[in-house]
């Protein structure tokens, strides 16, 4: 039996192992300059230079991120794991223990698009803490994605998480890939109408 699916001009193969990479050598090898990913003012004049809008980007994880969308997502159309997030883009996630700067977590790419996010949940309240004042001071520069402080969620994990993980899986762009659907109109069962007017 066959592994590969017909998707509008592509053959999507899911013959396993599916590709596995980190989000900086993905973008090493889409053209982005190793130099870029580790300078914020290098890669704001980097990404000016091609054209990428940075509203208000106050991190380079945020720079990197947007960097991302637009030099690597149009790419990934095999099945690729991307691995290996900047702390700054996952406030909810444990950093991994060989780098502190990064996070445990994955996001699952097929045809362009994110089919599955997942990671490894922070149960520590003192890092937890640091992260969401973090955020604040995010949100406060206008970072309109960035989280308010959530103290309740503190004091939860204070009485103690045991390590757990959690993945969101995208099922109308699942159902859009397996039924070669270009919009995602087609498939979604419950569409909202506009209100007649």
């Amino acid at each position: 039996k066959s592994l590969q699916i017909k998707y509008g001009e592509y053959t999507l193969d899911f013959t396993p192992p599916w590709k596995r990479i980190t989000m900086r050598d993905a973008m090493k090898e889409h053209g982005v300059p190793a130099e870029v990913l580790n300078d914020f003012e290098m890669a704001k004049k980097w990404a000016a230079e091609q054209g990428i809008e940075m509203r208000d980007m106050h991190t380079l994880g945020k720079l990197m991120d947007e960097i991302f969308k637009e030099k690597v997502e149009p790419h990934l159309i095999q099945p690729t794991f991307i691995v290996d997030y900047p702390v700054e883009l996952s406030p909810l996630a444990k950093r991994k223990k060989d780098n502190p700067d990064l996070v445990e977590r994955f996001e699952l790419f097929i045809a362009s698009r994110e089919i599955a996010n997942a990671f490894t949940e922070l149960n520590d309240p003192e890092d937890q803490m640091a992260r969401f004042q973090e955020q604040v001071e995010a949100k406060e520069k206008g970072d309109e994605e960035a989280h308010w402080m959530d103290a309740d969620f503190i004091r939860a994990l204070e009485y103690g998480m045991p390590p757990a993980a959690g993945e969101g899986i995208g099922i109308d762009r699942l159902v859009m890939l397996l039924t070669d659907s270009q919009s995602i109109r087609d498939v979604i069962l419950f569409p909202q109408l506009k209100p007649e007017r």
